[in-house]
């Protein structure tokens, strides 16, 4: 994490992940965060937790308590709290998929910073990035570093499935596939790789 320059933004990721802890609520690290908590490489600078909806009100109010400052922005599947300016994104539907148990079930407890704390799959965090290309955002340049640097974490079958329906996942995989990132949908594990 320290090579990012991002340690204000760590210290804001810990306080958020600790008072979470505290209060309770069920939590899973999303974002580049989470990127780099599997060990892999992310161009994005922000954090991302994600909660459950019903959770939201308990959060906000558990964070103010602590010193956050909370925001309600106009998009309906978010709330935004700010530390010292260095905003935290509290994601209760990404993707247009409410966050449930489930969501939490698909986590794995990584450090961050020497806190433990549960770090949404690499399978869904790739799952997430590709359901987030749409006609109005469709950068892939975004979404190689995450495919690049964590592919052998990925479940890329499971990708393809969760994400077939959406033309843009599927450019994106026939991008990987065609610079040799990942293998081809049906090629034996370890196949068609470099």
């Amino acid at each position: 994490m320290a090579e990012r320059g991002d340690e204000s933004l760590v210290h804001t990721l810990k306080k958020v992940a600790a008072v979470l802890k505290q209060s309770e609520i069920p939590f899973a690290l999303g974002g580049s965060f989470a990127v780099y908590a599997h060990g892999g490489h992310s161009s994005e600078h922000d954090v991302d937790f994600l909660i459950r909806e019903v959770d939201v009100e308990k959060a906000l109010e558990a964070l103010v308590a602590a010193g956050f400052v909370a925001e309600r922005p106009p998009e309906d599947w978010l709330v935004k709290v700010f530390d010292d300016g260095r905003m935290v994104d509290l994601i209760h539907r990404p993707i247009e998929t409410p966050v449930t148990e489930e969501t939490f079930a698909d986590t794995v407890i990584r450090p961050v910073d020497a806190i433990q704390m549960p770090v949404l799959s690499a399978s869904q965090l790739m799952v997430h990035k590709l359901l987030s290309f749409s006609q109005h955002y469709c950068d892939f340049a975004r979404g190689l570093p995450l495919a690049r640097s964590l592919r052998e974490q990925i479940d890329w079958e499971r990708v393809r499935k969760e994400t077939e329906h959406s033309p843009y996942a599927e450019a994106f995989l026939v991008l990987l596939d065609r610079l040799e990132v990942v293998p081809a949908a049906g090629t034996p594990t370890g196949e068609g790789t470099s």
